[in-house]
């Protein structure tokens, strides 16, 4: 595996939580797959972790999301996850932001929009809408070290792209 490709040195709780879900994101990007990654913390320390596995386990729930909040639920042994704060590197979709309010986690920190799919605002918004959940809401803070979330989703791209554009050379 590569060595982790950013030097940042955090300010503060949030940053300092986005840059272990960032390190989740590269484990997801150094095994060929959409680099997301999360971490759910209770108690200022790390519950559990997750990055994407779609391909790997060839199944389009395993989010760095679901992941993480299925470890999280394990690992203080209730599906509710109260007092903890799930910090993930991309804008969650609405498969991940439907777990968050069925677990009652409290916050939500992420780091970059999630264009086709973010369930925040980007595409549709289930954390705020007209009519409030009837027995939940997320407090929600974004843009959390969002340029190094974005960079590895436009460099992770780069390269699926230039894979497929070998690949369809090879035919020629």
């Amino acid at each position: 595996m590569e060595s982790f490709p950013f030097h940042i040195s955090p300010q503060g709780d949030d940053e300092r939580w986005m840059l272990e879900a960032l390190k989740q994101a590269w484990k997801a990007f150094n095994a060929g797959e959409v680099p997301v990654g999360a971490v759910l913390v209770k108690e200022n320390r790390v519950i559990s972790r997750g990055y994407n596995q779609v391909e790997m386990l060839q199944d389009a729930t395993a989010h760095a999301e679901m992941l993480c909040l299925t470890a999280g639920e394990a690992a203080v042994e209730n599906w509710r996850l109260a007092k903890t704060t799930l910090y993930c590197t991309v804008e969650p979709c609405s498969m991940c932001a439907g777990a968050m309010l069925l677990t009652r986690i409290p916050t939500l920190v992420w780091g970059a929009p999630d264009l086709r799919h973010g369930a925040n605002g980007s595409w549709m918004n289930l954390f705020e809408t007209e009519q409030p959940h009837p027995t939940h809401s997320i407090e929600v803070r974004r843009g959390v070290l969002q340029e190094y979330s974005a960079q590895l989703l436009k460099d992770f791209f780069v390269i699926q792209r230039q894979k497929k554009k070998e690949k369809q050379d090879e035919t020629f």
